[in-house]
């Protein structure tokens, strides 16, 4: 059984934090960015992985032909066996880096969801208690006067100065 590729973690991983197949999740990033920045930033980076993915499998089928068994490479070949293996390793570097800002967009997205939420829960707090529906604090009532305003007219002012 193959292992999955980073581009299948990362595409598992964004259907998964937005409950939805990845052609319509790409389909809402194109067509109502705004809506969503946090998955537009997540379609765009594994839009980049695919292209290091395919660079990646471009690189590892190029070594797998200059290494096949059977096969003693020239003189002149050599370079090319070890161009490949480094072109190979940058490759998969790059698809690593994307599916880790793919995960941090993720994780971005379940740690603003709480947050999103709380304004509603502390304004349905604020009309519970404008509504009298609130319970007493406990103790006792304390009577405390009332400081009254301060009637009569205002103090003269000296006017705009110029």
């Amino acid at each position: 059984m193959p292992t999955a590729t980073m581009l299948d973690q990362a595409t598992t991983m964004i259907e998964k934090a937005w409950g939805q197949p990845i052609e319509v999740l790409e389909a809402l990033a194109v067509r109502r960015p705004c809506e969503d920045p946090l998955l537009r930033s997540a379609i765009h980076t594994r839009t980049a992985l695919v292209i290091s993915d395919n660079s990646a499998t471009v690189h590892k089928d190029r070594l797998h032909a200059l290494t096949r068994p059977g096969y003693v490479p020239a003189f002149y070949e050599l370079d090319r066996i070890t161009d490949s293996a480094v072109d190979l390793r940058i490759a998969h570097s790059e698809s690593h880096a994307y599916l880790q800002a793919i995960r941090r967009v993720v994780e971005a997205r379940e740690a603003a969801a709480p947050a999103a939420r709380a304004p509603a829960d502390r304004l349905t707090q604020a009309a519970v208690a404008r509504s009298g529906h609130a319970p007493a604090a406990p103790g006792p009532a304390l009577d405390r006067p009332v400081p009254s305003a301060v009637v009569g007219p205002p103090a003269p002012g000296s006017g705009p100065h110029r």
